[in-house]
């Protein structure tokens, strides 16, 4: 069997770093396997959803390299839904009810209020086609929900939470269809998953009740469930999920100068006992994927280790990669010098200036001035092009006998305005031979 995985965004809203994990995960998922990625854009609110959303998480699907095989919209299915709730209503699995929603939480209440669980008491079912044709001559529609089967108990081996059983005579039937017509989301997901060919749904634990009910519906719709996994949802650093991490997206990480590697090296792993590993491959990623990796506590997003993970893959990005983003004129040689300094691409730029002047160099006492003075001298007289700061350094130090940071530290403050930097062996044939001459002097 092909394995088929789905992310199901609602357009309502710009994509968050759980729904980006999600989506990579499911992605992980199909290549570890070499099955097929699909995109639903799940889009029946259609007072919410915005076509803006729909644009811009395909794009952060894209700048993540997580390209989906087929996409489809909830709100291009209407038809399909239809035809299948015409079959569960002939069935008997579908009913109809009337109760307002302040009617419903009057319920809820009093049922608690007995120390009871507050389920739907299926007064609908009670209702006669009579009471029904009464309450549609006085302009009441109604809504309807999926009728359980309290006969058979609900169960599914969790690819992460191990064997579920509920119990659904402990469940409320669902409304799956509203008073005005639209949908709600179970339904027409069940039945996109059985029509899209779905194998595998990979999502967070909050979901984990939704799929109770989901294992009904699919066995009213006459198939096979597909093998379901509830990870264990984000919290941030400090233990919980602060509304920032709620709202992080892809934006606000690029503005942050994250690169999509070390966003998927980092989520990738998040939740399972494997390390994030900054040198992996999105193909190597997958290749170790493994659902019994995950455990059921909570996964850490910290954004203090997506800054280290991000140094760590902007520490190997080829220059291909990068030019780019590069300041014009920065090539490769440039780039292999500075790249090992980084946190982020965009640092290249400070890197750059220092290479091509001006800089700003610290005071130096009479002894030091005295000191670059010769080694403004012995520069002039190399060969810029074979290693000069091997050339440079050993010079002077055999003909004034400084050694260590005496003879390094005033040469690249003098080189550079810093105390430190890049390896001046691949920094310094990057400055002219004059500006370097200059500079000393």
């Amino acid at each position: 069997m092909t394995v088929v995985t789905r992310f199901a965004p609602s357009p309502t809203g710009r994509l968050h770093v759980g729904n980006i994990r999600t989506a990579l995960h499911n992605w992980l998922l199909a290549q570890k396997h070499g099955g097929r990625f699909l995109l639903r854009i799940d889009d029946t609110d259609a007072e919410r959803s915005r076509e803006e959303y729909v644009e811009a998480i395909r794009a952060d699907l894209a700048w993540l390299g997580l390209h989906p095989e087929r996409e489809e919209r909830q709100s291009a299915r209407f038809a399909i839904y239809e035809a299948a709730f015409e079959r569960l209503v002939a069935a008997g699995r579908l009913y109809r009810c009337y109760e307002t929603a302040q009617e419903l939480d009057l319920k809820r209440k009093i049922l608690l209020g007995r120390g009871l669980p507050p389920i739907y008491d299926r007064a609908g079912l009670a209702l006669t086609e009579a009471d029904h044709a009464a309450r549609a001559a006085a302009g009441e529609k109604p809504h309807w929900r999926f009728l359980l089967d309290h006969d058979t108990p609900i169960t599914w081996n969790d690819g992460i939470r191990g064997p579920q059983q509920f119990d659904p005579r402990q469940m409320s039937d669902p409304v799956v269809r509203r008073a005005d017509g639209s949908w709600l989301y179970m339904l027409p997901s069940a039945i996109d998953d059985i029509e899209m060919g779905v194998t595998d749904v990979l999502r967070g634990e909050d979901h984990v009740s939704n799929t109770a009910t989901q294992v009904q519906m699919f066995l009213a719709l006459g198939a096979t469930s597909p093998r379901f996994a509830h990870e264990a949802l984000l919290t941030g650093s400090e233990g919980k999920l602060s509304k920032r991490l709620g709202s992080l997206g892809v934006a606000d990480l690029r503005e942050a100068g994250i690169e999509p590697e070390a966003l998927v090296a980092l989520l990738a792993r998040l939740g399972t006992s494997d390390p994030v590993d900054p040198a992996l491959t999105a193909q190597e990623l997958a290749a170790s994927f493994n659902l019994a990796h995950f455990g059921r506590a909570p996964a850490r997003f910290d954004e203090a280790e997506l800054q280290r993970v991000n140094a760590g893959v902007v520490h190997r990005l080829p220059f291909a990669r990068v030019a780019a983003l590069l300041p014009q004129g920065m090539g490769e040689a440039a780039w292999e010098a500075i790249r090992p300094n980084l946190a982020h691409i965009g640092e290249a730029a400070d890197w750059w200036r220092v290479i091509q002047g001006p800089i700003a160099a610290p005071a130096f006492d009479e002894d030091t001035r005295a000191f670059l003075a010769e080694a403004a001298a012995v520069a002039a007289t190399l060969d810029w092009t074979n290693d000069p700061w091997p050339a440079l350094t050993g010079a002077l130090k055999d003909s004034t006998g400084r050694k260590g940071k005496a003879l390094f530290l005033p040469l690249r403050q003098a080189l550079t305005g810093m105390d430190h930097g890049p390896d001046m062996k691949a920094l310094l044939p990057l400055i002219a031979q004059d500006e370097a001459v200059r500079r000393l002097s």
